[in-house]
């Protein structure tokens, strides 16, 4: 059976296709990306290595980590979103793009040097499966880079009933038909991400710690990335969220060893090693 949510992935393709990174400026790519990466242990690959982008979307991290390897596959779901990879990645001569499911990749076993999957996995049925789906592909000792919703375990009480207060926001916008969700989530975005993330940055500046504040993450972020965001956020079907614990358990239970977490946002980022 299939490890995937057919709405979710419709859902996306529909937003790659509406959203196709292209007004994403490459100083801010750069920066969201060493906002994942910044644990990810570049000096065990290179110029040999043979990697994946499990859930690989419109191809953003992909057109930074392509260049740095031999060959790259770029994964999805949805063919929309392969669609979108394709043209955005034209350039680069040495990837392979596959429309498949998590599990259903028709891949070797121990094919690859690395492998990475960055706000995907948490929108399948099935996340602990997903993980140990990606472990069976990579080769002993590849590190794998994966970035599943935190449940707000390092927050206090407060922002989770604020949480609980956009999932019913959320409940209703993601049902709606594709051109009106995208309406409403770009509504969200100017009324909610907008003016609280550029508040964060103000009370920054006047030397207040703001790490609980809503948002906060968007603070240097352009209004582009916050409607990305607010589609992803409020838009999508299927989301589900993990704790630091939960995640490192699926981790271990799919083979990896040496999990470690980062502790910047976005939360929860991890790397590990398959034993």
């Amino acid at each position: 059976m299939l490890n995937q949510d057919r709405n979710t992935v419709k859902s996306f393709g529909d937003e790659w296709s509406r959203m196709n990174q292209s007004n994403l400026s490459e100083i801010e790519r750069k920066k969201i990306f060493n906002d994942y990466f910044l644990i990810f242990p570049f000096n065990l690959i290179g110029k040999d290595s043979i990697g994946f982008d499990m859930g690989c979307g419109s191809g953003r991290w992909a057109a930074i980590m392509a260049p740095l390897v031999k060959r790259l596959f770029c994964i999805d779901a949805s063919s929309e979103a392969i669609k979108v990879a394709r043209e955005n990645l034209k350039s680069f001569d040495n990837i392979n793009y596959q429309i498949s499911s998590v599990n259903e990749t028709g891949l070797d076993s121990d094919l690859f040097d690395f492998g990475y999957s960055l706000g995907v996995l948490h929108h399948l049925p099935n996340t602990s499966a997903a993980i140990t789906s990606c472990a069976m592909l990579l080769k002993k000792g590849s590190p794998f880079l994966l970035y599943l919703y935190y449940s707000f375990d390092n927050k206090p009480l407060w922002y989770k009933l604020v949480w609980q207060i956009s999932e019913l926001v959320r409940g209703v916008v993601n049902k709606l038909p594709p051109a009106l969700k995208m309406k409403l989530t770009d509504l969200l975005a100017i009324i909610i991400y907008l003016p609280l993330s550029r508040i964060a940055f103000l009370f920054e500046k006047a030397g207040f710690n703001v790490d609980n504040f809503p948002l906060s993450y968007y603070k240097d972020k352009s209004f582009y990335t916050m409607r990305t965001d607010s589609r992803d956020r409020f838009g999508t079907p299927l989301e589900k969220r993990f704790s630091k614990i939960e995640i490192k358990q699926m981790m271990e239970k799919a083979g990896f060893k040496n999990v470690k977490f980062s502790e910047f946002k976005p939360y929860w980022v991890v790397v590990g090693s398959k034993g």
